[in-house]
Protein backbone atom coordinates (compact mmCIF):
# COMPACT_ATOMS: atom_id res chain seq x y z
CA UNK A 1 0.00 0.00 0.00
CA UNK A 2 1.27 3.18 -0.97
CA UNK A 3 2.05 5.84 1.53
CA UNK A 4 -0.30 9.16 1.87
CA UNK A 5 1.59 11.95 -0.10
CA UNK A 6 2.85 15.03 2.41
CA UNK A 7 4.92 18.23 1.59
CA UNK A 8 7.10 19.91 4.03
CA UNK A 9 6.90 23.06 3.01
CA UNK A 10 10.40 24.65 4.58
CA UNK A 11 13.59 22.73 6.22
CA UNK A 12 12.67 21.14 9.67
CA UNK A 13 15.14 18.89 12.29
CA UNK A 14 16.48 15.45 10.52
CA UNK A 15 14.98 13.47 13.31
CA UNK A 16 11.53 15.25 12.77
CA UNK A 17 11.16 14.55 9.11
CA UNK A 18 13.25 10.95 9.71
CA UNK A 19 9.80 10.02 11.69
CA UNK A 20 7.48 11.51 8.92
CA UNK A 21 9.27 9.68 6.23
CA UNK A 22 8.13 6.17 8.23
CA UNK A 23 5.12 6.99 7.49
CA UNK A 24 4.52 9.26 4.65
CA UNK A 25 6.01 9.74 1.19
CA UNK A 26 7.51 13.25 2.10
CA UNK A 27 8.11 15.95 -0.28
CA UNK A 28 10.91 17.95 1.41
CA UNK A 29 12.29 21.35 1.49
CA UNK A 30 15.96 20.56 3.23
CA UNK A 31 17.60 23.34 0.80
CA UNK A 32 14.85 26.28 2.94
CA UNK A 33 14.27 27.91 -0.47
CA UNK A 34 11.19 30.08 0.41
CA UNK A 35 8.42 29.08 -2.41
CA UNK A 36 6.69 31.37 -4.66
CA UNK A 37 2.85 31.37 -4.26
CA UNK A 38 3.19 29.39 -7.56
CA UNK A 39 5.67 27.61 -6.77
CA UNK A 40 3.93 26.11 -3.66
CA UNK A 41 0.54 25.29 -5.57
CA UNK A 42 3.01 23.20 -7.63
CA UNK A 43 4.44 21.07 -4.62
CA UNK A 44 1.21 21.18 -2.80
CA UNK A 45 -1.04 19.46 -5.97
CA UNK A 46 -1.54 15.66 -5.23
CA UNK A 47 -0.66 15.85 -1.14
CA UNK A 48 -3.53 15.35 1.62
CA UNK A 49 -1.05 17.21 4.45
CA UNK A 50 1.95 19.73 4.31
CA UNK A 51 3.80 21.30 7.47
CA UNK A 52 4.23 25.09 6.81
CA UNK A 53 5.82 27.84 8.93
CA UNK A 54 4.57 31.47 8.75
CA UNK A 55 6.11 31.95 4.98
CA UNK A 56 3.41 29.80 2.80
CA UNK A 57 -0.17 31.15 2.54
CA UNK A 58 -2.73 28.93 2.39
CA UNK A 59 -5.69 30.76 0.45
CA UNK A 60 -8.91 29.75 -1.37
CA UNK A 61 -6.77 29.54 -4.84
CA UNK A 62 -4.43 27.03 -3.56
CA UNK A 63 -7.42 25.21 -1.60
CA UNK A 64 -9.18 25.14 -5.15
CA UNK A 65 -6.27 24.21 -7.14
CA UNK A 66 -5.10 20.96 -4.37
CA UNK A 67 -8.95 19.44 -3.71
CA UNK A 68 -7.45 16.19 -2.38
CA UNK A 69 -5.75 18.10 0.62
CA UNK A 70 -6.66 17.66 4.40
CA UNK A 71 -4.91 18.85 6.79
CA UNK A 72 -1.95 21.44 6.75
CA UNK A 73 0.07 21.86 10.14
CA UNK A 74 1.59 25.58 11.30
CA UNK A 75 4.89 25.09 12.92
CA UNK A 76 4.00 28.76 14.68
CA UNK A 77 1.65 29.67 17.27
CA UNK A 78 0.50 32.25 14.89
CA UNK A 79 -1.72 31.63 11.55
CA UNK A 80 -2.15 34.82 9.47
CA UNK A 81 -0.59 32.79 6.64
CA UNK A 82 -4.05 31.05 6.67
CA UNK A 83 -7.13 32.05 5.91
CA UNK A 84 -9.16 29.64 8.24
CA UNK A 85 -12.39 30.45 6.36
CA UNK A 86 -11.43 28.99 2.97
CA UNK A 87 -9.57 26.09 4.84
CA UNK A 88 -12.81 25.46 7.17
CA UNK A 89 -14.99 25.42 4.00
CA UNK A 90 -13.01 23.63 1.78
CA UNK A 91 -13.10 20.78 4.57
CA UNK A 92 -8.92 21.34 5.17
CA UNK A 93 -7.98 20.99 8.80
CA UNK A 94 -5.30 23.81 9.88
CA UNK A 95 -3.52 23.54 13.17
CA UNK A 96 -0.82 25.91 15.06
CA UNK A 97 1.62 24.92 17.64
CA UNK A 98 0.05 26.59 21.18
CA UNK A 99 1.76 26.05 24.64
CA UNK A 100 5.27 24.79 23.87
CA UNK A 101 6.53 27.97 22.99
CA UNK A 102 4.81 30.29 26.01
CA UNK A 103 7.47 30.45 28.26
CA UNK A 104 10.25 30.77 25.82
CA UNK A 105 8.65 33.36 24.30
CA UNK A 106 7.89 35.52 27.28
CA UNK A 107 11.50 34.75 27.97
CA UNK A 108 12.21 36.74 24.70
CA UNK A 109 10.03 39.13 25.42
CA UNK A 110 11.04 40.65 28.32
CA UNK A 111 14.92 40.49 26.96
CA UNK A 112 13.70 42.33 24.34
CA UNK A 113 12.16 44.61 26.94
CA UNK A 114 15.37 44.99 29.08
CA UNK A 115 17.41 45.11 25.87
CA UNK A 116 15.48 48.13 24.71
CA UNK A 117 14.98 49.89 28.00
CA UNK A 118 18.84 49.84 28.90
CA UNK A 119 19.89 50.82 25.37
CA UNK A 120 21.92 47.72 24.92
CA UNK A 121 22.28 47.42 21.00
CA UNK A 122 23.13 51.36 20.90
CA UNK A 123 25.44 50.90 23.18
CA UNK A 124 27.24 47.92 21.90
CA UNK A 125 27.24 49.81 18.42
CA UNK A 126 29.09 52.39 19.91
CA UNK A 127 31.72 50.00 21.61
CA UNK A 128 32.14 48.25 18.71
CA UNK A 129 32.70 51.63 16.57
CA UNK A 130 35.73 52.49 18.73
CA UNK A 131 33.76 55.65 20.12
CA UNK A 132 33.94 54.26 23.76
CA UNK A 133 37.49 56.94 25.22
CA UNK A 134 35.75 57.49 28.22
CA UNK A 135 33.23 57.28 30.72
CA UNK A 136 30.64 60.38 31.23
CA UNK A 137 27.96 60.24 34.05
CA UNK A 138 24.84 60.42 31.40
CA UNK A 139 26.65 57.11 28.97
CA UNK A 140 23.62 55.75 27.61
CA UNK A 141 21.40 56.35 30.73
CA UNK A 142 18.25 54.61 29.77
CA UNK A 143 14.99 53.97 31.60
CA UNK A 144 14.16 51.61 34.31
CA UNK A 145 12.56 48.41 34.28
CA UNK A 146 12.68 47.35 37.98
CA UNK A 147 9.52 49.10 39.46
CA UNK A 148 8.25 50.74 36.58
CA UNK A 149 4.54 49.91 35.09
CA UNK A 150 4.73 47.60 32.38
CA UNK A 151 1.59 47.89 29.92
CA UNK A 152 0.60 44.58 28.05
CA UNK A 153 -1.68 44.66 25.22
CA UNK A 154 -2.50 41.17 24.04
CA UNK A 155 -3.29 39.31 27.84
CA UNK A 156 -3.24 35.62 26.14
CA UNK A 157 -0.69 32.62 27.26
CA UNK A 158 2.69 34.57 26.66
CA UNK A 159 0.98 38.36 27.70
CA UNK A 160 0.56 36.35 31.33
CA UNK A 161 4.20 35.11 30.82
CA UNK A 162 5.64 38.39 30.91
CA UNK A 163 2.98 39.77 33.60
CA UNK A 164 4.69 37.25 35.76
CA UNK A 165 8.08 37.45 35.41
CA UNK A 166 7.10 41.50 35.61
CA UNK A 167 5.94 41.64 38.39
CA UNK A 168 7.38 38.69 41.00
CA UNK A 169 10.92 39.38 39.12
CA UNK A 170 10.82 42.90 38.65
CA UNK A 171 8.22 44.35 41.15
CA UNK A 172 6.87 46.37 38.46
CA UNK A 173 3.06 47.26 38.04
CA UNK A 174 1.95 45.56 35.38
CA UNK A 175 -1.42 46.77 33.28
CA UNK A 176 -2.77 45.08 30.50
CA UNK A 177 -5.67 45.11 27.78
CA UNK A 178 -7.49 42.33 26.09
CA UNK A 179 -10.21 41.73 24.22
CA UNK A 180 -12.13 39.85 27.51
CA UNK A 181 -10.66 40.74 30.91
CA UNK A 182 -8.90 37.66 33.43
CA UNK A 183 -10.57 36.07 35.52
CA UNK A 184 -9.77 36.84 39.44
CA UNK A 185 -7.56 34.46 40.20
CA UNK A 186 -5.23 34.70 36.76
CA UNK A 187 -5.33 38.67 37.64
CA UNK A 188 -3.88 37.81 41.02
CA UNK A 189 -1.82 35.15 39.95
CA UNK A 190 -0.25 37.88 37.87
CA UNK A 191 -0.72 40.82 39.98
CA UNK A 192 -2.52 42.88 36.86
CA UNK A 193 -4.67 45.56 36.39
CA UNK A 194 -7.38 45.60 34.11
CA UNK A 195 -7.43 48.86 32.05
CA UNK A 196 -8.21 50.76 28.49
CA UNK A 197 -6.23 50.75 25.70
CA UNK A 198 -6.20 54.93 26.28
CA UNK A 199 -5.18 54.78 30.14
CA UNK A 200 -2.57 51.41 29.17
CA UNK A 201 -0.66 53.80 26.41
CA UNK A 202 -1.07 56.96 29.26
CA UNK A 203 0.45 55.12 32.19
CA UNK A 204 3.24 52.14 31.08
CA UNK A 205 6.79 53.07 30.87
CA UNK A 206 6.66 49.96 28.59
CA UNK A 207 4.56 48.63 26.32
CA UNK A 208 4.56 45.12 24.94
CA UNK A 209 2.48 43.63 22.47
CA UNK A 210 1.38 40.26 22.30
CA UNK A 211 -1.84 40.28 20.21
CA UNK A 212 -2.64 38.08 17.78
CA UNK A 213 -3.08 39.60 13.99
CA UNK A 214 -6.33 40.25 12.57
CA UNK A 215 -8.00 42.32 10.31
CA UNK A 216 -9.24 43.72 13.70
CA UNK A 217 -5.67 44.28 15.27
CA UNK A 218 -3.76 45.66 12.29
CA UNK A 219 -2.07 49.21 13.46
CA UNK A 220 -3.28 48.30 16.60
CA UNK A 221 -0.26 50.86 17.40
CA UNK A 222 -0.24 53.80 14.78
CA UNK A 223 0.85 57.52 14.71
CA UNK A 224 -2.08 58.12 17.06
CA UNK A 225 -1.37 55.37 19.97
CA UNK A 226 2.34 56.48 19.51
CA UNK A 227 1.16 59.71 20.52
CA UNK A 228 -0.32 58.94 23.41
CA UNK A 229 2.72 56.99 25.01
CA UNK A 230 5.17 58.80 27.07
CA UNK A 231 8.26 60.37 25.59
CA UNK A 232 10.05 58.46 28.02
CA UNK A 233 8.45 54.84 27.19
CA UNK A 234 9.26 51.72 25.23
CA UNK A 235 7.55 49.97 22.61
CA UNK A 236 8.00 46.26 22.46
CA UNK A 237 6.62 43.97 19.64
CA UNK A 238 6.60 39.95 19.92
CA UNK A 239 3.53 39.79 18.36
CA UNK A 240 2.92 39.89 14.43
CA UNK A 241 4.31 42.96 11.97
CA UNK A 242 0.89 44.61 11.03
CA UNK A 243 0.31 45.03 14.39
CA UNK A 244 2.23 47.89 14.64
CA UNK A 245 2.67 51.06 11.94
CA UNK A 246 6.10 50.42 11.16
CA UNK A 247 6.43 53.77 9.31
CA UNK A 248 4.73 55.74 12.22
CA UNK A 249 6.79 54.35 13.99
CA UNK A 250 9.95 55.05 12.44
CA UNK A 251 9.26 58.85 12.46
CA UNK A 252 8.09 59.05 16.27
CA UNK A 253 11.57 57.70 17.11
CA UNK A 254 12.95 59.55 14.45
CA UNK A 255 11.52 62.91 16.54
CA UNK A 256 12.31 60.87 19.89
CA UNK A 257 8.21 61.14 20.28
CA UNK A 258 8.74 57.82 22.46
CA UNK A 259 12.32 57.05 23.85
CA UNK A 260 12.97 53.13 21.75
CA UNK A 261 11.35 50.22 20.56
CA UNK A 262 11.96 46.37 20.47
CA UNK A 263 10.95 44.82 17.41
CA UNK A 264 11.01 41.33 16.53
CA UNK A 265 8.38 41.27 14.08
CA UNK A 266 7.61 43.66 11.12
CA UNK A 267 5.47 44.27 8.38
CA UNK A 268 6.16 42.62 5.32
CA UNK A 269 9.09 40.42 6.77
CA UNK A 270 11.85 39.66 6.05
CA UNK A 271 11.97 43.13 4.47
CA UNK A 272 12.32 45.74 7.29
CA UNK A 273 10.90 49.30 6.58
CA UNK A 274 14.09 51.33 5.71
CA UNK A 275 13.60 53.99 7.92
CA UNK A 276 13.85 51.98 11.35
CA UNK A 277 17.12 50.72 10.28
CA UNK A 278 18.28 54.64 10.33
CA UNK A 279 17.20 54.71 13.83
CA UNK A 280 20.08 54.16 16.49
CA UNK A 281 16.97 53.63 19.36
CA UNK A 282 15.73 50.27 18.35
CA UNK A 283 16.33 47.04 18.98
CA UNK A 284 15.31 44.96 15.81
CA UNK A 285 15.48 40.85 15.87
CA UNK A 286 14.69 38.41 13.07
CA UNK A 287 11.48 37.14 14.91
CA UNK A 288 13.15 34.57 16.97
CA UNK A 289 11.66 35.09 20.22
CA UNK A 290 11.01 30.88 19.83
CA UNK A 291 14.56 29.89 19.02
CA UNK A 292 15.97 27.86 21.38
CA UNK A 293 16.81 24.27 20.76
CA UNK A 294 14.45 22.85 23.16
CA UNK A 295 11.49 24.90 21.74
CA UNK A 296 12.08 24.46 17.95
CA UNK A 297 12.17 20.82 18.33
CA UNK A 298 8.85 21.05 20.05
CA UNK A 299 7.20 23.34 18.17
CA UNK A 300 8.63 21.02 14.86
CA UNK A 301 7.47 17.68 16.70
CA UNK A 302 3.68 18.95 17.25
CA UNK A 303 3.49 19.94 13.92
CA UNK A 304 4.25 16.85 12.53
CA UNK A 305 2.27 14.81 15.30
CA UNK A 306 -0.77 16.92 14.11
CA UNK A 307 -0.01 15.46 10.62
CA UNK A 308 0.57 11.98 11.91
CA UNK A 309 -2.72 11.79 14.54
CA UNK A 310 -5.33 12.99 11.92
CA UNK A 311 -3.73 11.43 8.92
CA UNK A 312 -3.29 8.09 10.37
CA UNK A 313 -6.21 8.16 13.12
CA UNK A 314 -8.18 10.65 12.31
CA UNK A 315 -7.73 12.26 15.65
CA UNK A 316 -6.55 15.93 16.46
CA UNK A 317 -4.04 17.57 19.08
CA UNK A 318 -4.32 21.73 18.49
CA UNK A 319 -6.72 22.29 15.92
CA UNK A 320 -7.92 25.77 14.65
CA UNK A 321 -10.92 24.77 13.06
CA UNK A 322 -12.09 21.55 14.83
CA UNK A 323 -15.48 22.06 13.21
CA UNK A 324 -14.00 20.01 10.37
CA UNK A 325 -13.28 16.83 12.13
CA UNK A 326 -16.99 17.15 13.70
Amino acid sequence: MSKPSILVARAIFPEVLNQLQQVFDVDHNQDDVVMSPAELHARMKGKVGALTTGSERIDGPLLHACPGLKIVANMAVGYNNFDVDAMTKAGVLATNTPDVLTETTADFGFALLMATARRVTESEHFLRDGKWTKWSYDMFAGAEVHGSTVGIIGMGRIGQGIARRAAHGFGMQVLYHNRSRLSPELELECKSRYVDKTTLLREADHVVLVVPYSAASHHTIGANELAQMKPTATLINIARGGIVDDAALAKALKDRRIAAAGLDVFEGEPQVHPELLTVPNVVLTPHIASATVKTRMAMAQLAADNLMDYLLRGQTRTPINPEVCA
